[in-house]
Protein backbone atom coordinates (compact mmCIF):
# COMPACT_ATOMS: atom_id res chain seq x y z
CA UNK A 1 0.00 0.00 0.00
CA UNK A 2 1.44 3.13 -1.10
CA UNK A 3 1.97 5.60 2.29
CA UNK A 4 0.11 8.85 2.71
CA UNK A 5 1.36 12.18 3.38
CA UNK A 6 -0.30 13.96 6.25
CA UNK A 7 -1.49 17.57 5.44
CA UNK A 8 -3.31 19.77 7.81
CA UNK A 9 -6.04 22.16 6.38
CA UNK A 10 -5.80 25.68 6.65
CA UNK A 11 -8.74 27.41 8.49
CA UNK A 12 -7.95 30.94 7.85
CA UNK A 13 -9.99 33.71 9.52
CA UNK A 14 -13.42 34.36 9.22
CA UNK A 15 -14.86 36.51 11.82
CA UNK A 16 -18.94 36.06 11.33
CA UNK A 17 -18.60 32.85 11.66
CA UNK A 18 -16.53 33.08 15.00
CA UNK A 19 -18.94 35.19 16.39
CA UNK A 20 -22.13 33.30 15.67
CA UNK A 21 -22.06 31.32 18.72
CA UNK A 22 -20.86 28.49 17.22
CA UNK A 23 -18.65 25.96 19.16
CA UNK A 24 -14.92 27.17 18.38
CA UNK A 25 -13.75 23.81 16.83
CA UNK A 26 -17.27 23.96 14.92
CA UNK A 27 -16.13 27.28 13.32
CA UNK A 28 -12.82 26.13 12.38
CA UNK A 29 -13.82 22.89 10.91
CA UNK A 30 -16.36 24.82 8.49
CA UNK A 31 -14.18 27.64 7.65
CA UNK A 32 -11.65 25.04 6.33
CA UNK A 33 -14.11 23.86 4.42
CA UNK A 34 -14.81 27.24 3.16
CA UNK A 35 -17.78 28.69 4.92
CA UNK A 36 -17.41 32.35 5.92
CA UNK A 37 -20.90 33.55 7.43
CA UNK A 38 -23.56 31.85 9.26
CA UNK A 39 -25.63 32.20 5.96
CA UNK A 40 -23.34 29.63 4.82
CA UNK A 41 -24.39 27.04 8.01
CA UNK A 42 -28.24 27.56 7.16
CA UNK A 43 -29.39 24.31 5.63
CA UNK A 44 -32.72 25.22 5.44
CA UNK A 45 -35.13 24.24 2.11
CA UNK A 46 -35.85 28.23 1.68
CA UNK A 47 -32.23 28.57 0.26
CA UNK A 48 -32.48 26.05 -2.56
CA UNK A 49 -31.30 27.30 -5.73
CA UNK A 50 -34.42 28.17 -7.90
CA UNK A 51 -36.03 25.62 -10.30
CA UNK A 52 -35.87 28.40 -12.96
CA UNK A 53 -31.94 28.17 -12.99
CA UNK A 54 -32.06 24.59 -14.15
CA UNK A 55 -32.06 24.93 -18.31
CA UNK A 56 -34.88 22.69 -19.42
CA UNK A 57 -36.77 22.54 -16.07
CA UNK A 58 -39.34 25.16 -17.21
CA UNK A 59 -39.73 23.33 -20.84
CA UNK A 60 -40.11 19.51 -19.06
CA UNK A 61 -42.75 20.73 -16.89
CA UNK A 62 -44.72 22.01 -19.56
CA UNK A 63 -44.09 19.09 -21.39
CA UNK A 64 -44.87 16.66 -18.65
CA UNK A 65 -48.02 18.98 -17.80
CA UNK A 66 -49.19 18.42 -20.85
CA UNK A 67 -48.88 14.84 -21.11
CA UNK A 68 -50.99 14.59 -17.57
CA UNK A 69 -53.71 16.87 -19.41
CA UNK A 70 -53.94 14.68 -22.07
CA UNK A 71 -53.96 11.08 -19.72
CA UNK A 72 -50.77 9.96 -21.49
CA UNK A 73 -49.01 6.97 -21.02
CA UNK A 74 -45.27 7.53 -19.27
CA UNK A 75 -42.57 5.73 -19.10
CA UNK A 76 -39.39 6.23 -17.03
CA UNK A 77 -36.08 4.78 -17.57
CA UNK A 78 -33.84 4.57 -14.88
CA UNK A 79 -29.96 3.30 -14.30
CA UNK A 80 -29.13 0.57 -12.30
CA UNK A 81 -27.80 2.17 -9.45
CA UNK A 82 -28.71 3.93 -6.11
CA UNK A 83 -28.90 7.40 -8.04
CA UNK A 84 -31.33 5.78 -11.07
CA UNK A 85 -32.83 3.34 -8.50
CA UNK A 86 -34.53 6.43 -5.79
CA UNK A 87 -34.50 9.11 -9.26
CA UNK A 88 -36.70 6.16 -10.85
CA UNK A 89 -38.94 5.79 -7.51
CA UNK A 90 -39.51 9.59 -7.14
CA UNK A 91 -40.56 9.87 -10.48
CA UNK A 92 -43.13 7.39 -10.01
CA UNK A 93 -44.53 8.40 -6.46
CA UNK A 94 -44.31 11.79 -7.86
CA UNK A 95 -46.22 11.90 -10.87
CA UNK A 96 -49.15 9.24 -9.55
CA UNK A 97 -49.25 12.56 -6.41
CA UNK A 98 -49.12 15.13 -9.16
CA UNK A 99 -51.94 13.56 -10.89
CA UNK A 100 -50.54 11.15 -13.43
CA UNK A 101 -53.06 8.56 -14.78
CA UNK A 102 -50.45 6.02 -16.19
CA UNK A 103 -46.98 5.81 -15.18
CA UNK A 104 -44.95 3.01 -14.92
CA UNK A 105 -40.76 2.41 -14.88
CA UNK A 106 -38.74 -0.05 -17.04
CA UNK A 107 -34.77 -0.42 -15.79
CA UNK A 108 -31.75 -1.83 -18.29
CA UNK A 109 -30.36 -5.03 -17.15
CA UNK A 110 -26.97 -4.10 -17.09
CA UNK A 111 -26.29 -8.04 -18.47
CA UNK A 112 -28.34 -7.67 -21.28
CA UNK A 113 -28.99 -4.50 -22.10
CA UNK A 114 -26.07 -1.98 -20.96
CA UNK A 115 -26.51 1.35 -19.83
CA UNK A 116 -28.76 4.46 -20.80
CA UNK A 117 -31.63 4.44 -23.37
CA UNK A 118 -30.28 2.15 -25.73
CA UNK A 119 -32.35 1.39 -29.08
CA UNK A 120 -32.64 -1.91 -27.63
CA UNK A 121 -33.93 -0.52 -24.53
CA UNK A 122 -36.57 1.47 -26.67
CA UNK A 123 -37.44 -1.39 -27.99
CA UNK A 124 -38.79 -3.27 -24.98
CA UNK A 125 -40.36 0.15 -23.95
CA UNK A 126 -42.67 0.74 -26.99
CA UNK A 127 -44.09 -2.89 -26.34
CA UNK A 128 -45.68 -1.11 -23.75
CA UNK A 129 -46.50 1.65 -25.57
CA UNK A 130 -46.15 4.74 -24.09
CA UNK A 131 -46.16 8.68 -25.44
CA UNK A 132 -43.26 9.70 -23.58
CA UNK A 133 -40.23 8.06 -21.81
CA UNK A 134 -38.45 10.32 -19.36
CA UNK A 135 -34.82 8.95 -18.32
CA UNK A 136 -33.89 9.77 -15.07
CA UNK A 137 -29.61 9.65 -14.46
CA UNK A 138 -29.04 8.97 -18.00
CA UNK A 139 -29.62 9.61 -21.41
CA UNK A 140 -27.37 12.38 -22.22
CA UNK A 141 -25.40 10.47 -24.86
CA UNK A 142 -28.10 8.25 -25.79
CA UNK A 143 -28.00 9.83 -29.24
CA UNK A 144 -29.13 6.56 -30.76
CA UNK A 145 -31.84 5.64 -28.59
CA UNK A 146 -33.64 8.60 -28.60
CA UNK A 147 -33.61 8.82 -32.47
CA UNK A 148 -35.27 5.22 -31.80
CA UNK A 149 -38.22 6.41 -29.53
CA UNK A 150 -38.41 9.29 -32.52
CA UNK A 151 -38.54 6.88 -35.31
CA UNK A 152 -41.44 4.87 -33.28
CA UNK A 153 -43.42 8.53 -32.27
CA UNK A 154 -42.38 8.48 -28.97
CA UNK A 155 -41.32 11.65 -26.96
CA UNK A 156 -38.45 12.14 -24.63
CA UNK A 157 -37.59 13.92 -21.67
CA UNK A 158 -34.03 13.41 -20.61
CA UNK A 159 -33.24 14.32 -17.15
CA UNK A 160 -29.40 13.28 -16.39
CA UNK A 161 -26.32 14.98 -14.61
CA UNK A 162 -23.38 13.14 -16.66
CA UNK A 163 -21.24 15.11 -18.75
CA UNK A 164 -22.44 15.42 -22.22
CA UNK A 165 -21.00 14.69 -25.20
CA UNK A 166 -19.97 16.64 -28.31
CA UNK A 167 -23.42 16.01 -29.63
CA UNK A 168 -26.62 15.98 -27.52
CA UNK A 169 -29.50 13.43 -28.38
CA UNK A 170 -32.48 15.40 -30.29
CA UNK A 171 -34.99 14.72 -27.18
CA UNK A 172 -38.07 17.16 -27.21
CA UNK A 173 -36.57 18.33 -23.57
CA UNK A 174 -33.15 17.79 -22.07
CA UNK A 175 -32.92 18.85 -18.15
CA UNK A 176 -29.14 18.43 -17.44
CA UNK A 177 -26.78 21.21 -15.46
CA UNK A 178 -24.03 19.74 -17.30
CA UNK A 179 -25.19 20.54 -20.77
CA UNK A 180 -24.05 23.39 -22.65
CA UNK A 181 -25.64 26.54 -21.98
CA UNK A 182 -26.83 25.88 -18.55
CA UNK A 183 -26.14 28.57 -15.53
CA UNK A 184 -27.49 26.48 -12.83
CA UNK A 185 -24.77 26.70 -10.10
CA UNK A 186 -24.73 23.66 -8.58
CA UNK A 187 -23.23 20.97 -11.61
CA UNK A 188 -22.78 18.67 -8.68
CA UNK A 189 -26.36 17.83 -8.46
CA UNK A 190 -27.38 14.04 -8.50
CA UNK A 191 -29.51 12.20 -11.04
CA UNK A 192 -32.48 12.00 -8.70
CA UNK A 193 -31.79 15.80 -7.52
CA UNK A 194 -31.94 16.87 -11.42
CA UNK A 195 -35.32 14.90 -11.20
CA UNK A 196 -36.47 16.38 -8.56
CA UNK A 197 -36.10 19.53 -9.51
CA UNK A 198 -38.07 18.88 -12.43
CA UNK A 199 -41.11 17.98 -10.27
CA UNK A 200 -40.72 20.95 -8.54
CA UNK A 201 -40.93 23.00 -11.83
CA UNK A 202 -44.07 20.80 -13.14
CA UNK A 203 -46.26 21.34 -10.32
CA UNK A 204 -45.34 24.99 -10.32
CA UNK A 205 -46.80 24.71 -13.77
CA UNK A 206 -50.21 22.52 -12.70
CA UNK A 207 -50.22 24.90 -10.05
CA UNK A 208 -50.48 28.00 -12.42
CA UNK A 209 -53.15 25.56 -14.89
CA UNK A 210 -55.35 25.77 -11.61
CA UNK A 211 -54.92 21.79 -12.08
CA UNK A 212 -55.64 20.85 -8.37
CA UNK A 213 -58.45 22.93 -7.66
CA UNK A 214 -60.04 21.72 -11.11
CA UNK A 215 -59.67 17.93 -10.26
CA UNK A 216 -60.70 18.75 -6.81
CA UNK A 217 -56.65 17.32 -5.35
CA UNK A 218 -54.54 18.24 -2.56
CA UNK A 219 -51.34 19.72 -3.96
CA UNK A 220 -48.68 17.49 -2.80
CA UNK A 221 -45.66 18.26 -0.90
CA UNK A 222 -43.03 17.04 -2.72
CA UNK A 223 -40.75 17.30 0.71
CA UNK A 224 -42.20 14.14 1.28
CA UNK A 225 -40.21 12.42 -1.54
CA UNK A 226 -36.56 14.20 0.23
CA UNK A 227 -35.30 11.03 1.77
CA UNK A 228 -35.12 9.37 -1.88
CA UNK A 229 -33.39 12.48 -2.95
CA UNK A 230 -30.89 12.45 0.20
CA UNK A 231 -29.91 8.86 -0.57
CA UNK A 232 -29.48 8.77 -3.91
CA UNK A 233 -27.14 12.20 -3.66
CA UNK A 234 -24.89 10.68 -0.91
CA UNK A 235 -24.59 6.89 -2.51
CA UNK A 236 -23.80 8.45 -5.74
CA UNK A 237 -20.72 10.25 -3.92
CA UNK A 238 -21.27 13.42 -6.02
CA UNK A 239 -19.84 16.75 -4.07
CA UNK A 240 -21.57 17.69 -1.51
CA UNK A 241 -21.92 21.85 -2.14
CA UNK A 242 -24.64 24.08 -0.38
CA UNK A 243 -27.09 23.21 -2.76
CA UNK A 244 -26.47 19.11 -1.95
CA UNK A 245 -25.80 19.50 1.87
CA UNK A 246 -29.74 21.43 2.19
CA UNK A 247 -31.54 18.91 0.00
CA UNK A 248 -29.32 15.69 2.26
CA UNK A 249 -29.90 17.08 5.33
CA UNK A 250 -33.80 17.43 4.67
CA UNK A 251 -33.81 13.74 3.77
CA UNK A 252 -32.04 12.78 6.83
CA UNK A 253 -34.27 14.89 8.68
CA UNK A 254 -37.15 12.82 7.32
CA UNK A 255 -35.52 9.65 8.66
CA UNK A 256 -34.67 10.79 11.81
CA UNK A 257 -38.31 11.17 12.59
CA UNK A 258 -39.22 8.13 11.04
CA UNK A 259 -41.60 9.72 8.54
CA UNK A 260 -38.90 8.24 5.55
CA UNK A 261 -40.44 5.04 3.10
CA UNK A 262 -40.79 2.12 4.82
CA UNK A 263 -38.05 0.32 2.23
CA UNK A 264 -35.38 2.80 3.27
CA UNK A 265 -36.01 2.50 6.89
CA UNK A 266 -36.44 -1.26 6.31
CA UNK A 267 -32.63 -1.05 4.31
CA UNK A 268 -31.10 0.92 7.57
CA UNK A 269 -32.19 -1.75 9.83
CA UNK A 270 -30.98 -4.49 7.67
CA UNK A 271 -27.72 -2.74 8.19
CA UNK A 272 -27.76 -2.51 11.84
CA UNK A 273 -28.06 1.67 11.80
CA UNK A 274 -30.85 2.82 13.80
CA UNK A 275 -33.22 5.59 12.00
CA UNK A 276 -33.31 8.39 15.04
CA UNK A 277 -29.50 8.51 14.61
CA UNK A 278 -28.80 8.55 11.08
CA UNK A 279 -26.08 10.64 9.23
CA UNK A 280 -25.26 11.03 5.54
CA UNK A 281 -22.45 8.18 6.31
CA UNK A 282 -25.08 5.41 6.89
CA UNK A 283 -26.68 6.14 3.83
CA UNK A 284 -23.05 5.75 2.06
CA UNK A 285 -21.95 2.36 3.74
CA UNK A 286 -25.38 0.76 4.70
CA UNK A 287 -28.07 1.74 2.29
CA UNK A 288 -26.77 2.69 -0.86
CA UNK A 289 -24.46 -1.12 -0.86
CA UNK A 290 -27.74 -2.78 -0.36
CA UNK A 291 -29.65 -1.19 -2.84
CA UNK A 292 -26.84 -1.44 -5.35
CA UNK A 293 -26.42 -5.23 -4.74
CA UNK A 294 -29.24 -5.48 -6.90
CA UNK A 295 -28.41 -3.39 -10.00
CA UNK A 296 -24.93 -5.41 -9.56
CA UNK A 297 -25.69 -9.13 -9.46
CA UNK A 298 -29.60 -9.32 -10.85
CA UNK A 299 -32.39 -6.37 -11.48
CA UNK A 300 -32.54 -2.99 -9.84
CA UNK A 301 -36.06 -3.73 -10.30
CA UNK A 302 -35.91 -5.44 -6.99
CA UNK A 303 -34.09 -2.29 -5.33
CA UNK A 304 -37.12 -0.20 -6.99
CA UNK A 305 -40.17 -1.81 -5.96
CA UNK A 306 -38.40 -1.48 -2.39
CA UNK A 307 -38.10 2.09 -2.30
CA UNK A 308 -41.76 2.07 -3.78
CA UNK A 309 -43.46 -0.21 -1.44
CA UNK A 310 -45.85 1.06 1.63
CA UNK A 311 -45.99 -1.82 3.33
CA UNK A 312 -43.54 -2.01 6.09
CA UNK A 313 -43.39 -6.17 6.47
CA UNK A 314 -43.63 -6.31 2.52
CA UNK A 315 -40.64 -3.49 2.57
CA UNK A 316 -38.69 -5.46 5.45
CA UNK A 317 -38.99 -8.74 3.16
CA UNK A 318 -37.58 -7.09 0.03
CA UNK A 319 -34.65 -5.46 2.40
CA UNK A 320 -34.19 -9.05 3.15
CA UNK A 321 -33.50 -9.97 -0.10
CA UNK A 322 -31.12 -7.27 -0.82
CA UNK A 323 -29.16 -8.09 2.30
CA UNK A 324 -28.84 -11.43 1.02
CA UNK A 325 -27.65 -10.23 -2.60
CA UNK A 326 -25.15 -8.22 -0.70
CA UNK A 327 -23.71 -10.43 1.14
CA UNK A 328 -23.43 -12.58 -2.38
CA UNK A 329 -21.71 -9.17 -3.82
CA UNK A 330 -19.03 -8.89 -0.83
CA UNK A 331 -17.75 -12.40 -1.34
CA UNK A 332 -17.88 -12.21 -4.46
CA UNK A 333 -15.90 -8.67 -4.67
CA UNK A 334 -13.54 -10.40 -2.06
CA UNK A 335 -12.82 -13.20 -4.47
CA UNK A 336 -11.86 -10.77 -7.18
CA UNK A 337 -10.07 -8.13 -5.25
CA UNK A 338 -7.84 -11.17 -3.72
CA UNK A 339 -7.04 -11.76 -7.49
CA UNK A 340 -6.30 -8.29 -8.16
CA UNK A 341 -3.59 -7.99 -5.65
CA UNK A 342 -2.30 -11.36 -6.77
CA UNK A 343 -1.75 -9.71 -10.18
CA UNK A 344 -0.29 -6.44 -8.62
CA UNK A 345 2.15 -8.93 -6.81
CA UNK A 346 3.02 -10.21 -10.57
CA UNK A 347 3.55 -6.45 -11.48
CA UNK A 348 5.32 -5.84 -8.19
CA UNK A 349 3.71 -2.68 -7.92
CA UNK A 350 2.15 -2.91 -4.42
CA UNK A 351 5.43 -2.64 -2.74
CA UNK A 352 7.08 0.70 -4.45
CA UNK A 353 6.81 4.12 -3.27
CA UNK A 354 4.67 6.28 -5.31
CA UNK A 355 7.05 7.70 -7.16
CA UNK A 356 8.44 4.10 -9.06
CA UNK A 357 4.37 3.67 -10.05
CA UNK A 358 3.12 3.90 -13.16
CA UNK A 359 0.74 6.56 -13.30
CA UNK A 360 -2.83 4.18 -13.62
CA UNK A 361 -3.56 0.39 -13.54
CA UNK A 362 -5.76 -1.45 -15.57
CA UNK A 363 -6.98 -4.76 -14.53
CA UNK A 364 -8.50 -7.44 -16.24
CA UNK A 365 -9.28 -11.64 -15.59
CA UNK A 366 -11.66 -13.84 -17.08
CA UNK A 367 -14.58 -15.01 -15.01
CA UNK A 368 -14.74 -11.38 -13.10
CA UNK A 369 -17.96 -10.26 -12.20
CA UNK A 370 -18.81 -7.21 -14.50
CA UNK A 371 -21.35 -6.01 -11.74
CA UNK A 372 -18.37 -5.66 -9.21
CA UNK A 373 -15.30 -4.84 -11.17
CA UNK A 374 -16.70 -0.62 -9.65
CA UNK A 375 -15.90 -1.82 -6.09
CA UNK A 376 -12.43 -3.61 -6.79
CA UNK A 377 -11.46 -0.65 -9.03
CA UNK A 378 -12.26 1.86 -6.20
CA UNK A 379 -10.32 -0.67 -3.88
CA UNK A 380 -7.03 -0.71 -6.04
CA UNK A 381 -6.86 2.67 -6.38
CA UNK A 382 -7.33 3.70 -2.75
CA UNK A 383 -4.17 1.22 -2.09
CA UNK A 384 -1.92 2.75 -5.12
CA UNK A 385 -3.57 6.20 -5.16
CA UNK A 386 -3.54 5.65 -8.70
CA UNK A 387 -6.51 5.77 -11.58
CA UNK A 388 -7.38 2.07 -12.06
CA UNK A 389 -9.72 0.55 -14.50
CA UNK A 390 -11.32 -2.94 -13.71
CA UNK A 391 -12.10 -5.29 -16.36
CA UNK A 392 -15.01 -8.11 -16.79
CA UNK A 393 -16.08 -9.73 -20.13
CA UNK A 394 -19.81 -8.62 -20.91
CA UNK A 395 -20.54 -12.30 -20.36
CA UNK A 396 -18.53 -15.50 -20.27
CA UNK A 397 -16.22 -15.89 -23.40
CA UNK A 398 -17.65 -12.95 -24.71
CA UNK A 399 -15.08 -10.76 -27.27
CA UNK A 400 -16.56 -7.61 -25.59
CA UNK A 401 -15.14 -6.55 -22.09
CA UNK A 402 -16.63 -3.68 -19.81
CA UNK A 403 -14.73 -1.96 -17.59
CA UNK A 404 -14.83 0.38 -14.35
CA UNK A 405 -12.96 3.39 -13.93
CA UNK A 406 -12.57 5.07 -10.86
CA UNK A 407 -10.21 8.21 -10.73
CA UNK A 408 -8.30 10.35 -8.31
CA UNK A 409 -8.55 14.00 -7.27
CA UNK A 410 -6.86 15.74 -10.46
CA UNK A 411 -6.95 13.80 -12.91
CA UNK A 412 -10.56 14.00 -14.64
CA UNK A 413 -11.04 10.35 -15.56
CA UNK A 414 -13.98 11.12 -18.61
CA UNK A 415 -11.74 13.47 -19.91
CA UNK A 416 -8.82 11.13 -19.99
CA UNK A 417 -11.24 8.57 -21.94
CA UNK A 418 -12.24 10.89 -24.32
CA UNK A 419 -8.52 11.58 -25.27
CA UNK A 420 -7.90 8.19 -25.71
CA UNK A 421 -10.77 7.70 -27.85
CA UNK A 422 -9.93 10.93 -29.99
CA UNK A 423 -6.10 9.84 -29.92
CA UNK A 424 -6.85 5.97 -30.66
CA UNK A 425 -10.07 6.19 -32.96
CA UNK A 426 -11.83 2.58 -32.65
CA UNK A 427 -9.89 1.70 -30.09
CA UNK A 428 -13.26 2.41 -27.00
CA UNK A 429 -16.82 1.09 -27.99
CA UNK A 430 -18.56 3.65 -25.74
CA UNK A 431 -17.74 5.58 -22.40
CA UNK A 432 -19.03 7.96 -20.20
CA UNK A 433 -18.83 9.42 -16.90
CA UNK A 434 -17.90 12.06 -14.47
CA UNK A 435 -14.40 13.50 -13.24
CA UNK A 436 -14.23 10.70 -10.59
CA UNK A 437 -15.55 7.34 -12.42
CA UNK A 438 -16.66 6.17 -15.60
CA UNK A 439 -17.27 3.58 -17.58
CA UNK A 440 -16.37 2.16 -20.94
CA UNK A 441 -15.97 -0.93 -23.44
CA UNK A 442 -14.07 -2.02 -26.02
CA UNK A 443 -13.22 -5.22 -27.73
CA UNK A 444 -11.42 -7.92 -26.18
CA UNK A 445 -8.60 -7.70 -28.60
CA UNK A 446 -7.93 -4.13 -27.98
CA UNK A 447 -7.12 -4.56 -24.09
CA UNK A 448 -3.74 -4.30 -24.41
CA UNK A 449 -3.24 -1.31 -26.62
CA UNK A 450 -5.93 0.14 -24.73
CA UNK A 451 -4.17 -0.34 -21.57
CA UNK A 452 -0.96 1.42 -23.49
CA UNK A 453 -2.96 4.06 -24.75
CA UNK A 454 -4.20 5.01 -21.05
CA UNK A 455 -1.64 4.61 -18.82
CA UNK A 456 0.40 7.20 -21.18
CA UNK A 457 -2.67 9.66 -21.12
CA UNK A 458 -2.99 9.66 -17.75
CA UNK A 459 0.46 10.29 -17.56
CA UNK A 460 0.18 13.34 -19.89
CA UNK A 461 -2.91 14.36 -17.65
CA UNK A 462 -0.19 14.20 -14.41
CA UNK A 463 2.31 15.62 -15.64
CA UNK A 464 1.94 18.66 -13.38
CA UNK A 465 0.53 16.62 -10.26
CA UNK A 466 1.91 15.29 -7.80
CA UNK A 467 1.01 11.69 -7.14
CA UNK A 468 1.91 11.36 -3.61
CA UNK A 469 -1.07 9.78 -1.71
CA UNK A 470 -2.11 12.95 0.70
CA UNK A 471 -4.38 12.57 3.82
CA UNK A 472 -5.81 15.79 4.71
CA UNK A 473 -6.60 16.24 8.60
CA UNK A 474 -7.57 18.93 10.94
CA UNK A 475 -5.02 19.41 12.99
CA UNK A 476 -4.43 17.75 16.36
CA UNK A 477 -6.95 17.69 19.25
CA UNK A 478 -6.45 17.82 22.92
CA UNK A 479 -7.18 14.94 25.31
CA UNK A 480 -9.21 17.01 26.67
CA UNK A 481 -11.36 17.73 24.03
CA UNK A 482 -11.91 13.49 23.18
CA UNK A 483 -14.94 12.85 24.91
CA UNK A 484 -18.62 11.57 23.88
CA UNK A 485 -20.19 15.22 23.65
CA UNK A 486 -18.05 16.61 20.82
CA UNK A 487 -17.94 13.33 19.39
CA UNK A 488 -21.97 13.80 19.07
CA UNK A 489 -21.99 17.63 18.14
CA UNK A 490 -19.55 16.71 15.15
CA UNK A 491 -21.75 13.73 13.91
CA UNK A 492 -24.53 16.18 13.67
CA UNK A 493 -22.54 19.41 12.23
CA UNK A 494 -22.90 17.62 8.85
CA UNK A 495 -24.19 16.42 6.29
CA UNK A 496 -20.45 15.50 5.75
CA UNK A 497 -19.20 13.54 2.36
CA UNK A 498 -17.48 14.18 -0.77
CA UNK A 499 -15.84 17.92 -1.31
CA UNK A 500 -16.86 18.33 2.39
CA UNK A 501 -15.65 15.93 4.57
CA UNK A 502 -16.21 14.71 7.64
CA UNK A 503 -13.50 16.10 10.47
CA UNK A 504 -10.41 14.03 11.37
CA UNK A 505 -7.75 14.70 13.09
CA UNK A 506 -3.79 13.48 13.57
CA UNK A 507 -2.12 12.92 16.72
CA UNK A 508 0.70 10.66 18.80
CA UNK A 509 -0.67 7.75 21.27
CA UNK A 510 0.64 5.35 23.13
CA UNK A 511 -0.96 1.66 22.87
CA UNK A 512 -2.34 0.16 25.71
CA UNK A 513 -4.09 -3.14 24.16
CA UNK A 514 -4.44 -3.91 20.46
CA UNK A 515 -6.44 -7.00 19.35
CA UNK A 516 -7.97 -8.63 15.92
CA UNK A 517 -11.74 -8.69 15.88
CA UNK A 518 -13.33 -9.56 12.98
CA UNK A 519 -11.18 -10.97 10.36
CA UNK A 520 -9.24 -8.06 9.35
CA UNK A 521 -10.55 -4.90 12.16
CA UNK A 522 -8.04 -3.74 14.92
CA UNK A 523 -9.36 -2.86 18.50
CA UNK A 524 -7.55 -0.50 20.14
CA UNK A 525 -7.11 1.08 23.32
CA UNK A 526 -4.82 4.31 23.11
CA UNK A 527 -3.63 6.70 25.21
CA UNK A 528 -2.81 10.50 23.98
CA UNK A 529 0.16 12.24 24.65
CA UNK A 530 -1.82 14.31 27.71
CA UNK A 531 -5.39 12.85 28.46
CA UNK A 532 -7.72 9.74 29.47
CA UNK A 533 -7.39 6.25 27.44
CA UNK A 534 -9.86 6.23 24.57
CA UNK A 535 -11.08 3.22 22.71
CA UNK A 536 -10.63 2.68 19.08
CA UNK A 537 -11.01 0.52 16.15
CA UNK A 538 -9.22 0.46 12.81
CA UNK A 539 -11.12 -0.82 9.50
CA UNK A 540 -9.68 -3.68 7.11
CA UNK A 541 -6.21 -3.34 8.11
CA UNK A 542 -3.26 -4.92 6.94
CA UNK A 543 -2.93 -8.05 8.93
CA UNK A 544 0.56 -8.76 8.41
CA UNK A 545 1.53 -5.52 10.00
CA UNK A 546 -1.11 -5.49 12.45
CA UNK A 547 -1.42 -6.10 15.60
CA UNK A 548 2.12 -5.77 16.31
CA UNK A 549 3.40 -5.98 20.26
CA UNK A 550 6.41 -4.87 19.42
CA UNK A 551 4.81 -1.07 18.74
CA UNK A 552 4.23 1.01 21.97
CA UNK A 553 3.68 4.39 20.26
CA UNK A 554 1.93 5.10 17.05
CA UNK A 555 0.90 8.06 15.00
CA UNK A 556 -2.91 7.83 14.21
CA UNK A 557 -5.35 10.10 11.79
CA UNK A 558 -8.86 9.34 13.01
CA UNK A 559 -12.06 10.39 13.30
CA UNK A 560 -14.35 10.81 16.64
CA UNK A 561 -17.07 8.84 17.05
CA UNK A 562 -19.97 7.55 19.07
CA UNK A 563 -19.97 3.79 19.21
CA UNK A 564 -23.55 2.07 20.42
CA UNK A 565 -23.59 -1.19 21.61
CA UNK A 566 -26.05 -3.22 23.49
CA UNK A 567 -27.76 0.68 24.19
CA UNK A 568 -25.00 2.33 25.92
CA UNK A 569 -23.15 5.04 23.73
CA UNK A 570 -19.45 5.68 24.29
CA UNK A 571 -16.36 7.94 22.43
CA UNK A 572 -15.04 5.63 19.89
CA UNK A 573 -11.71 7.19 17.72
CA UNK A 574 -12.15 5.73 13.79
CA UNK A 575 -8.23 5.44 13.03
CA UNK A 576 -8.09 6.41 9.55
CA UNK A 577 -4.31 5.67 9.60
CA UNK A 578 -1.95 3.70 11.75
CA UNK A 579 1.84 4.31 11.69
CA UNK A 580 3.97 2.63 13.95
CA UNK A 581 6.71 5.45 15.64
CA UNK A 582 9.98 4.07 16.61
Amino acid sequence: MVSRQLRRRDSGAAPELEQSGLHPLLARLYRARGMQSAEDVDLSLKRLLPPCQLRGADAAARLLADALAANQRLLVVGDFDADGATSTALALLALRALGAASVDFLVPNRFEYGYGLTPEIVALAAERSPDLIITVDNGISSLEGVRAARDLGIATLVTDHHLAGAELPAADVIVNPNQPGCEFPSKAIAGVGVMFYVLLALRAELRTRDWFRQRGMTEPNLGEYLDLVALGTVADVVPLDANNRILVAAGLARIRARRARPGILALLEAGKRNPASVVASDLGFAVGPRLNAAGRLQDMAIGIECLLCDDVPRAAAMAAQLEALNAERRNIERGMQDEALVVLASLDLHHHDSADLPPAVTLFEPGWHQGVVGIVASRIKDRLHRPVIAFAESEPGSDELKGSARSIQGIHIRDVLDAVATRHPGLLSRFGGHAMAAGLSLPRAHYTDFAEAFVAEVGRHARDLDLQAIIETDGELPGSDMHLELAELLRYAGPWGQHFPEPCFDGRFRIVQQRLVGERHLKLVLQPDAGDVVDAIAFNIDTERWPDPGVEWVEAVYRLDVNEFRGRRGLQLVVEQLEALS
